[in-house]
């Protein structure tokens, strides 16, 4: 899409641009996130969500009818402006969950990114200049060539009336407003010792009846040692995941001498959507046993170390597709039973060791993700807490996917214009991923088991965990 718009001067500054393109919709959210949280404290979770999802209508519309650069930064930014649905849905689910189904329902968090993530690029990879990928179908349609991105953005747009109706006609308003307190002077004059006893006892009713109004802790006393702790590796790792999944389509769509694999879109659609396969039985069957039998830090850390290995692996798929390439070329002109089928062995075998990786890489993004958003939650010390939690938790994350774009994008358009040996080539975005994510690692390894545990309904955990 940005190689169409003609602003980069070559085709190794398109990764640049690119990442801008990616990182305006964090920038953009980062700036409202925390006003829409505080607005549905005051009119309610169900109106926000709704303007938000009527936001996501109008700027996919803009970004599908974008025939400039400029107008697709536009439409982003207005995508993110209006995006603080992230932050309230959390809080919906907080206030409809209790302990015997948070690590299923914090589960549903990631398990919606991950389907959205990977089917919303499948959809873009597949349905994207539909009238050259499917003439017999789209080719008659002007619309679609005036407009060629503009058929998978009308799918995302169906989707998303989808939940505007359901929103509008099905959903309850999940926040429960307390209502007003009132001042009332119940107490009878003191005239004798039988009225003195009747106003004690009232008094005390009145104290055992009323309930107490919970203190608000200042932010100080809620940054403790391991909530900090928490919250960096959680950066740290979120900048690595948010590095590769700027990096893959990057990559994949890089010329091979570029260290890509020279895939068009529509081999990048079908490469996200078969790892995006596994994710629903990854979030609602195995992460929750895992995380009953390991507990929540351990699935974190699991996750961290299956990514590393898996980032290392990813850029040599360009050699093994380089390797295949020339024995093609160095065939005879006519290909015989024996180079065809060797051609075709090879090509399948790349696509084996490709979905293998990105199921791989799934995997460890479905453990670490879940795990971190089930810690976050348990580091509340009570449920008047959890906004703050989940509120920094998404800024943190917010903040990752601005510079993730970016980075990677900086990286890769510099790793591929300069001539430099391994690591300083095009494995460096991806060595940087593997790097970041051993220093989450072993970050973590700092973090006590307490956090297994929900704080806010153990009121005995022991403080000292936090020094």
């Amino acid at each position: 899409m940005v190689a169409d718009f003609n602003v980069a001067k070559s085709p190794k500054d398109i990764a640049f641009y690119a990442s801008l393109l990616a990182a305006a919709f964090p920038v953009c959210q980062m700036m409202t996130i925390m006003y829409w949280s505080r607005l549905s404290d005051r009119i309610g979770r169900r109106p926000v969500l709704m303007i938000g999802l009527f936001g996501y209508l109008v700027s996919f519309l803009m970004f599908g009818i974008c025939r400039s650069f400029y107008w697709a930064l536009f439409a982003r930014c207005i995508n993110g402006l209006l995006a603080g649905n992230v932050a309230v849905i959390k809080s919906v689910f907080a206030e409809i969950s209790d302990d015997t189904n948070r690590p299923r329902m914090m589960a549903l968090l990631p398990l919606m990114w991950n389907v959205g993530s990977i089917g919303g690029a499948a959809i873009g990879g597949i349905f994207a200049d539909p009238t050259h990928q499917y003439p017999r179908i789209f080719g008659h349609m002007e619309i679609f060539r005036m407009f060629p991105y503009l058929l998978p953005c009308l799918i995302g747009c169906s989707i998303t009336v989808f939940g505007l109706v359901m929103g509008i006609f099905k959903m309850e308003e999940t926040l429960v407003r307390e209502p007003a307190s009132r001042t009332m002077d119940t107490r009878t004059p003191l005239t004798s010792p039988s009225s003195s006893v009747s106003t004690l006892a009232t008094e005390s009713t009145q104290l055992l009846t009323e309930p107490a109004q919970p203190k608000q802790r200042s932010m100080r006393e809620l940054l403790t040692p391991t909530v900090v702790r928490v919250m960096a590796t959680n950066v740290v790792m979120g900048l690595g995941v948010a590095m590769s999944d700027q990096a893959y389509p990057i990559f994949a769509a890089s010329d091979l001498s570029d260290g890509g694999l020279g895939f068009a879109a529509r081999g990048i659609g079908f490469s996200l959507a078969v790892s995006g396969v596994a994710v629903m039985y990854l979030q609602l069957v195995a992460y929750p046993k895992l995380e009953r039998k390991y507990g929540a830090l351990d699935c974190y850390q699991r996750g961290q170390k299956l990514l590393i290995p898996v980032y290392l692996a990813i850029p040599f798929l360009s050699l093994l597709t380089s390797r295949l390439e020339e024995s093609i070329d160095a065939s005879t002109p006519v290909p015989t039973s024996p180079s065809w089928m060797s051609h075709a062995l090879g090509e399948y075998t790349l696509w084996l060791l490709l979905v293998l990786l990105l199921l791989a890489r799934t995997t460890g993004t479905v453990l670490a993700f879940t795990s971190i958003n089930l810690l976050t939650v348990n580091l509340a010390p009570s449920k008047s807490e959890l906004g703050f939690m989940n509120g920094t938790q998404q800024l943190a994350m917010t903040t990752t996917r601005i510079a993730g774009p970016i980075m990677a994008g900086v990286i890769w358009t510099w790793s591929i214009k300069h001539s430099l040996p391994y690591p300083f080539n095009s494995h460096m975005v991806w060595v940087l991923c593997a790097a970041l994510t051993a220093l989450s690692l072993h970050m973590s390894h700092k973090i006590p088991e307490s956090v297994n545990t929900f704080a806010a309904g153990n009121s005995k955990r022991n403080t000292n965990d936090d020094v």
